[in-house]
């Protein structure tokens, strides 16, 4: 079970700032395995790494080595270092970033996303709550999954061959 509480703001303004920010609102408002003080993450994240995981921003397409990784291995949250999709369910949609047709077991969330005047579905890790991407019904067999995933919220650990 999560509890809501809103980080500093309170009010009116905490509804502003929870219809704004949309996923994440929802970290914000959730408690996770890991968590640190906003404090601590910017200390521990990279600025674009803070922006996607803690703020759900999106990094640029085509920006992110990782959409260009084939090795085998695992993609690991960059935050917490849980482990989230396996190299073999990567594939190339086309897009510009990293997409997967399914995660590892009981590693991510997903959530309504309702930015940008759509619903989408957020996802997130299920470990500290950082804001990963988002999944669509657009994806290949056999899930119909496409989990488009933002590089900077992520990590690669290769396997040896």
């Amino acid at each position: 079970m999560f509890t809501r509480r809103m980080v500093g703001v309170g009010g009116i303004a905490g509804a502003v700032v929870a219809l704004c920010r949309g996923a994440a609102w929802a970290e914000a408002t959730r408690q996770f395995p890991v968590a640190f003080s906003d404090a601590e993450w910017r200390k521990r994240l990279t600025p674009e790494q803070y922006d996607v995981l803690r703020r759900s921003g999106t990094e640029r397409p085509f920006s992110s080595a990782l959409n260009d990784e084939h090795r085998r291995g695992v993609f690991a949250c960059a935050g917490c270092q849980a482990q989230l999709f396996s190299s073999a369910a990567k594939f190339d949609s086309g897009t510009g970033w990293p997409s997967f047709w399914e995660p590892l077991a009981g590693s991510v969330g997903v959530e309504d996303d309702r930015t940008l005047g759509m619903t989408r579905s957020a996802v997130h890790c299920s470990r500290c709550g950082g804001h990963l991407g988002h999944v669509f019904n657009d994806g290949p067999k056999p899930t119909g999954l496409r989990y488009c995933m933002n590089g900077a919220a992520m990590r690669f650990e290769p396997v040896a061959a």
